[in-house]
């Protein structure tokens, strides 16, 4: 059974960071973002690979944008489905909204939050539109298989991350029963 991660958290916070520790720990899995569904179907259809496009985002960016809108005007979760269609494993560091939780959550997925304090989060970076949906959605949802604090340090994330990565083992051994 195909076996997924999604990763949610306010801008800052340490998703992308999350993501590629768990990938160490984890190397079947493969790093997917709701953006990359796009970059990856207008490359078929152009014959460019994914490092092209970044490489040269400005060159593609209107015909990627034209492309994403395209897909959600069909059906707003048509990217999310974009994604499950992959064979990998896969960690989905850009989760949002609800309605992109709920997609994955009915497949299964590990649903994980990273936190940080905005002082932290300020730290790293401009924070800006932090009232928009795509920032509040998912604040008070509950449901979270495991909700990770990185306020700190890459040190104090590591030793954080145990636990994690046991909870994440043994919500998959779960699978093999």
């Amino acid at each position: 059974m195909k076996k997924i991660m999604v990763i949610s958290g306010k801008q800052y916070s340490g998703k992308d960071t999350v993501a590629k520790l768990l990938l160490k720990e984890f190397p079947n899995f493969k790093r997917i973002g709701i953006g990359d569904a796009i970059k990856l179907e207008y490359g078929r259809k152009n014959n460019l690979t994914l490092e092209e496009i970044e490489k040269n985002k400005h060159l593609y960016r209107d015909n990627l944008i034209k492309l994403g809108n395209l897909g959600r005007s069909k059906d707003p979760n048509y990217w999310l489905y974009k994604l499950l269609e992959t064979e990998e494993d896969i960690i989905v560091p850009d989760i949002r909204v609800v309605h992109e939780l709920q997609v994955f959550k009915e497949r299964g997925a590990f649903l994980l939050r990273v936190e940080a304090a905005k002082e932290a989060r300020s730290a790293r970076g401009t924070i800006t539109n932090e009232n928009d949906l795509t920032e509040t959605s998912l604040d008070n949802y509950e449901g979270w298989n495991y909700v990770i604090d990185n306020s700190y340090d890459m040190d104090t994330l590591s030793e954080a991350l145990k636990p994690l990565i046991q909870c994440i083992k043994e919500y998959y051994a779960q699978d093999q029963v």
